[in-house]
């Protein structure tokens, strides 16, 4: 969402509490009305000491002769068609229209991040969003000219894009396991955010269209001190970071937060931490809302 859309957001909620036939807003909705007018006011001053952060980063790389790798200007040229990493992943907005407009907001977040993140790789995956209804793609329109963005746009069911023996669709409730990264076949993640409202929604698909379906066992490899529960941007970046030669055990402690407290068990850290070929994880994506607060940025969120 654009720094204007936010003032206008902002402006309707101010005009509702000015407005004595509108109800009044709670002491927790001002809160948050005046967390977000802060972020805004100090918006321009935060982007200014990120862009002096990177240039003295890149001052001191240069000084100390550091390796800098392909600068930005050189990685966002790349398109997603030129590039060395052929991997599928297709994010399924066919559940959106079951969202409440809250959950889809946070979906599109994520999906904006993956998205970023992908932009700026140096090898991106080859993205996908499918199966969006005209609602959808209208709401999705508003915001931030997504359908200007470097990956595949489809309105059709993942099923009518793709052979049916190539999907395998992502999901916790799933029996099977994903042992390795196959380039043959097209990753569905189920870009859903619902707070544990649609349980099963993605198993239950998969299994009615008849497609491949697979999670990936944290619970076998790895120990969490909280829920096991990834979202869509996690669980694509584990992805990215798989196909540029990372070892599993690296892919998960660098996008997994520390604050879930992961650790590797004791019986596979040696063979996870020297193993980038073999892929054993778990995805658990149906229910997961992004751990970022709304006031955040979008590549953030």
């Amino acid at each position: 969402m654009s720094e204007e859309s936010d003032v206008k957001l902002d402006l309707q909620n101010e005009s509702a509490t000015e407005n004595p036939s509108e109800k009044p807003l709670s002491k927790n909705q001002l809160k948050k009305l005046e967390k977000r007018r802060m972020w805004l006011e100090t918006k321009s001053e935060r982007k200014a000491k990120e862009k002096l952060k990177r240039k003295l980063k890149i001052q001191h790389a240069r000084e100390t002769g550091q390796d800098l790798g392909p600068s930005r200007k050189l990685l966002k040229s790349l398109k997603m068609t030129e590039s060395t990493c052929k991997l599928k992943v297709c994010f399924d907005l066919s559940l959106a229209d079951v969202m409440m407009p809250p959950e889809f907001s946070k979906t599109f977040k994520q999906l904006h991040r993956c998205y970023s993140i992908n932009r700026r790789a140096p090898a991106p995956l080859q993205l996908y969003i499918t199966g969006y209804s005209d609602a959808t793609k209208q709401a999705m329109s508003k915001m931030s000219g997504c359908f200007n963005w470097d990956l595949n746009f489809n309105p059709q069911h993942h099923t009518d894009i793709f052979d049916k023996d190539t999907i395998i669709y992502l999901t916790s409730d799933s029996p099977n396991v994903i042992e390795s990264l196959d380039y043959d076949k097209v990753y569905i993640i189920g870009a859903l955010v619902d707070h544990n409202r649609l349980k099963n929604i993605c198993y239950e698909n998969a299994q009615q269209d008849g497609v491949g379906h697979a999670r990936l066992p944290l619970d076998l490899y790895f120990k969490f001190k909280t829920r096991k529960v990834l979202t869509i941007d996690q669980v694509y970046l584990i992805f990215l970071r798989l196909s540029e030669g990372r070892s599993w055990a690296e892919a998960v402690m660098d996008t997994v937060p520390k604050r879930k407290g992961v650790e590797l068990l004791e019986q596979v850290d040696g063979a996870l931490d020297n193993s980038s070929s073999d892929v054993i994880a778990d995805c658990v994506i149906e229910n997961a809302a992004s751990p970022k607060s709304d006031e955040s940025a979008i590549i953030d969120a």
